[in-house]
Formats: C-alpha cells, sequence, structure tokens
C-alpha cells in the first residue's frame, strides 16, 4: 500500500515536471514561476484555513477530508493516467474550496493566499467566483 503511494506521488511529481520543462521550452518562463509554485500556494491556504478560528468546524473537516483524498493512492480515476489522473484530484480541491467560498467569502481565502494575485484569480474562477 505505502509502496503504491510512493509510485502514484513519483508519478504524479514526473508529469509536474514534465510540464514545467514543456513551459521552458516554449519560452513561458513566468507560467512556470507560477505554476511551480501553485501547489506549495495551495498547500499553504489549506493549512491556514484549517488552523483559522473562523472557519466553520464542518469546513475543517471538509478541507482536511480533501487533504486526505489527495494522499491517497486511489481515486475515481487513478493518477498514472496523464492529465485526466488528475482532473478529479482538481475538481475535488474546486468544489471544497467552492463550498467554503460560498459560506466564508473569498476575503478569507485571500486573506490566506502566500501566492501571486494571478494564480489566486485562477483559484476563485475555477472555485466558481469572480475576482
Amino acid at each position: 500500500m505505502i509502496a503504491l503511494a510512493l509510485w502514484s506521488l513519483a508519478g504524479l511529481l514526473a508529469m509536474y515536471l514534465v510540464v514545467i520543462v514543456v513551459l521552458i521550452a516554449i519560452g513561458r518562463r513566468g507560467s512556470v514561476r507560477a505554476l511551480a509554485g501553485f501547489v506549495p500556494d495551495c498547500l499553504v491556504l489549506f493549512a491556514r484555513l484549517v488552523r483559522d478560528p473562523r472557519v466553520p468546524r464542518s469546513q475543517k473537516w471538509l478541507l482536511a477530508a480533501v487533504l486526505g483524498y489527495l494522499a491517497m493512492p486511489f481515486d475515481l480515476i487513478p493518477d498514472f493516467i496523464p492529465v485526466a489522473g488528475q482532473l478529479d484530484d482538481v475538481a475535488v480541491v474546486a468544489l471544497a474550496l467552492r463550498r467554503l467560498i460560498r459560506r466564508s467569502g473569498p476575503a478569507l481565502v485571500r486573506e490566506h493566499w502566500s501566492g501571486p494575485e494571478p494564480s489566486l484569480g485562477l483559484l476563485l474562477r475555477f472555485a466558481g467566483r469572480d475576482v
């Protein structure tokens, strides 16, 4: 079970690196910087939201469940399937953030976001909220 989790994580990391290399190859260095920081920024956001006393307990449980789902080696669509394997993860994150934003407002997410503003705008649009 642990080996499967490590293989899934390695596959996800490899795909992430391939996207970064492709962006560098086509001359989109600004996009590379934003993409390279997006995943860590989302992890920081979730961690900060879970610790914030203004976030309702039910939302904290939802965020913790999403983090658990992302850490599991099996998904609705296996992660070793290129692109499609990560789409279910993206959808789960977006649905959780959408629910949090509708209940607590985008200001809370803005306050805890540590990444660049364009990435936050993308995150909010993807979660169903206009910036």
